[in-house]
Parts: structure tokens; C-alpha cells; sequence
């Protein structure tokens, strides 16, 4: 579980990502609301709101908020968003890739392409930096839930592709597509997971010194505090030991 996904949970053991919590069900609720205003407002019948549905409820948003936030997509006020990709490159030549749900396509180019430039990074062509990723289905649990081989038995047998297990939990991947299936399959022998989103998977790591770690870091902090960005991710390679010291 390198890069990207380590740092989260150097993060979260931390309690860094406290302050956070309530900008996190903010950007959850608004892609459920999205979700739910381009198909059905059932769950059951809208794949994509299932899903938002679902990793909502693996980072802990009440119920109340997940469904004032589907009832908003029945009213004619709510908001109408543009899915934009923004990508680019960080310190030391890191491949960045920012999604965004924005009302304001010029205002959230203008903050992401200047938030690239105070932290030593650059806004890129779109495609300029997706090809070194796949759009992958990401389903993570605790390292407490069983240990890797009885994990990787489940993943297979509910049709994963890849397990990577470590001291901070398991990564399961498959499929964009077969992501709802495995993931429900996975719930009923391994209990309800930590996070089951769409991803983005690096197909190659970028080494990052401690020098560069420091400021990509705050690059992809500040970021993800834009209240119109919903993910970031970067394929960046560091260090335990390294991510342990920038994070204390």
C-alpha cells in the first residue's frame, strides 16, 4: 500500500484528518446528490448512487445526511455540477490526477492551476498523466479483519483481481464495472469495508525524496481542501520512515 493510500493512513492514525471530517461528508454528499439527480433516486436502481451510498457509509456519514442528500436532487434548487479531470505533474515529476464536481468551471480551473503553481507543481493537457493509471474498483479493510491469505481467498472467490496487504490493511482491486458486485460479496464474509470507491491505480511509482515528499504533500493537501475537488491522487513512492517524519 504505497504513496497516495500509505500517507492517508499515516494520516487518519494521527488524527489529522479530524478537522476534515466535516469537509469529507460535504464533498460525500455531494457526489450522492449528483449521483442521484443524473439516474433514480432509488439506490437499487441507480449503480452509481449505490456507490456513493455505500462509500458514505464505510466513512461514517449519518444517515440523515445521506438521505437529505438524495431528497436535494428531487428539488429544483439544487445545483447543477460539471464532472471536470484536471491532471498534472508535483515535485519531483509525480503524477497528479484531481477530480472535481464544480458550478464554476473557471473558478476551480483558476484555483487548482494556481494551488499547482505555489507548490512546485504544473496543470497539464488532460490525458497527460491518466494513461500512467488505471480506473480501478477499490475495496480496503482493516488489517485486523483476517489475516492476508484468508483475505486474498475471499477477493478471488468474489471475483477481485489483485490483493496487497501490509501492516495498515488490504487493498482488494478489480474491475471499475464488477466493483458493486465484489464488494457485496466481500461484505458478506469479511463485514462491511473501511472504503469502496471508484480509484484510480498507478501502474508505476514515482520516487520521492524527503525534500520533494514535504512539498508535493502540502501540494496535494491544499488541494483537496478546495471545497470543489472530490479526489486527488498521485503515484508517488516514499519511504515509511520518511512519511512517519513529515507527518509528526
Amino acid at each position: 500500500m504505497a504513496g497516495h493510500s500509505k500517507w492517508a493512513n499515516i494520516q487518519h492514525r494521527k488524527g489529522r484528518q479530524d478537522a476534515a471530517r466535516s469537509r469529507l461528508f460535504s464533498k460525500l454528499a455531494k457526489e450522492i446528490t449528483v449521483a442521484a439527480k443524473m439516474g433514480d433516486p432509488d439506490p437499487d436502481k441507480n449503480p452509481r448512487l449505490r456507490l456513493a451510498v455505500k462509500e458514505a457509509k464505510s466513512s461514517s456519514v449519518p444517515k440523515d445526511v445521506i438521505d437529505r442528500a438524495i431528497k436535494k436532487s428531487l428539488g429544483g434548487d439544487a445545483e447543477n455540477y460539471e464532472e471536470i479531470r484536471y491532471e498534472g505533474y508535483g515535485p519531483g515529476g509525480v503524477a497528479v490526477i484531481v477530480e472535481v464536481l464544480t458550478d464554476n468551471r473557471n473558478r476551480t480551473a483558476s484555483s487548482v492551476r494556481s494551488l499547482f503553481g505555489k507548490h512546485g507543481g504544473n496543470l497539464a493537457e488532460t490525458g497527460a498523466v491518466s494513461f500512467m493509471f488505471e480506473r480501478k474498483g477499490e475495496v480496503v479493510y482493516p488489517p485486523d479483519v483476517a489475516d492476508a491469505d484468508a483475505v486474498f481467498e475471499a477477493a478471488i472467490e468474489a471475483g477481485a483481481e489483485d490483493v496487497e496487504s501490509d501492516d495498515d490493511g488490504h487493498t482488494i482491486w478489480c474491475e471499475a464495472t464488477d466493483l458493486n458486485e465484489v464488494s457485496t460479496a466481500l461484505e458478506a464474509v469479511l463485514g462491511e469495508a473501511e472504503s469502496t470507491k471508484l480509484a484510480w491505480k498507478p501502474q508505476t511509482l514515482t520516487p520521492v525524496d524527503e525534500s520533494s515528499g514535504g512539498t508535493l504533500l502540502k501540494l496535494i493537501a491544499a488541494i483537496e481542501d478546495d471545497d470543489d475537488v472530490q479526489h486527488v491522487t498521485a503515484n508517488f513512492d516514499m519511504s515509511d520512515e520518511v512519511m512517519e517524519r513529515l507527518a509528526s
